[in-house]
């Protein structure tokens, strides 16, 4: 990177000097392309919260909105918000997916809190409710197949964590369209199915953390 300094000033007669280098157009986080860029240092921390997406499905616990707290602050907030350093380094790729998932926690918090009556829009009619819960869920399935896709010139790490968690959404999925088609013990199976998905890729993610943190300072695992 060319300090401002050394940046040669523009001649007097308006023409471009062929010597002068634009600061704008300078690559930024080591000459890395977005895609190729080295694991953003809190990739893993955003992740983790998978680990608690449908912790109702293991310890039997219905009323979920205790975990609103989570997905607006540290979902939604903290993956939004770390978002925007990456923009400032420009890795496109985590901008991208920190902003989409912190997205999705906002709004799968939004659905969860009662203040905003959405569940209470349905009344009785679960069915109607269960399939507008499916198709949103493969909105994000196809959403991360993008993802998916994309990481696949990175590392086994990170092809391993949206795979998984695109296999949890699709499964969580199809369990609310088979709800709502009065299938509930197929439903309850599918959501624990797609609940271990997530809980797999969410210990991932706590590998990926505690390998960053380590990376500069101890060893490297």
């Amino acid at each position: 990177m060319v300090s401002v300094n050394s940046i040669n000033p523009s001649p007097s007669n308006g023409k471009a000097d062929t010597a002068r280098i634009d600061i704008e157009k300078q690559t930024t986080n080591g000459g890395y392309a977005p895609a190729e860029s080295p694991p953003p240092k809190t990739l893993g921390a955003g992740v983790n919260t998978r680990i608690v997406k449908w912790p109702d499905i293991f310890a039997n616990v219905t009323v979920t909105n205790v975990y609103v707290a989570n997905f607006f602050f540290i979902g939604a907030f903290g993956l939004v918000v770390t978002a925007q350093w990456e923009l400032a380094i420009g890795n496109g790729f985590a901008y991208t997916v920190f902003s989409a998932f912190g997205l999705f926690y906002a709004g799968y918090a939004a659905i969860l809190t009662p203040s905003f009556g959405i569940v209470d829009a349905y009344k009785d009619d679960t069915a109607q409710l269960n399939n507008a819960l499916g198709f949103f869920m493969i909105l994000w399935t196809v959403f991360v197949l993008t993802f998916l896709v994309a990481s696949l010139p990175t590392n086994f790490v990170y092809i391993s964590i949206f795979f998984l968690v695109d296999l949890g959404f699709l499964t969580v999925a199809v369990s609310y369209f088979s709800e709502a088609d009065g299938n509930h013990a197929a439903a309850v199976g599918l959501k624990k199915a797609g609940a271990g998905f997530c809980f797999v890729a969410g210990l991932i993610g706590w590998y990926l953390t505690f390998h960053l943190l380590l990376k500069d300072s101890l060893v490297v695992l």
